[in-house]
């Protein structure tokens, strides 16, 4: 394993010691690849994935021409928001994974916050 893989899969365990999703706050995980931003909403309590939304997603999929940028994030987050508001989850805590609050990870986060989650 390469050093800044050991770095950064530490970053991801100390992050994740400190959050836990529940039944009353699922937990927003964000993960980001090199093409795609992904987000979903777990409760970890029952371990089952609530609502998932990507760039991959039907919804956004035919929309978006270029998938790893900061606006591509936005209306990932906004489309996160909007099935969470159709399942009727208003508050969530949000897992950053090992990632910084910058950039696309903000954005996303940001989106999510406008369109009606509260973290």
């Amino acid at each position: 394993m390469k050093g800044s893989t050991k770095r950064f899969d530490y970053r991801v365990k100390r992050v994740r010691s400190k959050i836990s999703g529940t039944q009353e706050r699922p937990r927003l995980a964000v993960h980001r690849g090199h093409k795609h931003i992904y987000a979903q909403i777990i409760d970890d309590s029952k371990g089952i994935t609530i609502v998932a939304a990507s760039t991959l997603s039907p919804e956004l999929k035919g929309k978006l021409n270029i998938t790893d940028t900061v606006a591509a994030a936005k209306s990932v987050g906004s489309l996160i928001a909007k099935k969470a508001s159709e399942k009727g989850l208003k508050s969530v805590v949000f897992d950053r994974r090992g990632y910084e609050y910058t950039g696309k990870v903000k954005a996303l986060a940001d989106a999510a916050r406008e369109n009606g989650l509260e973290f």
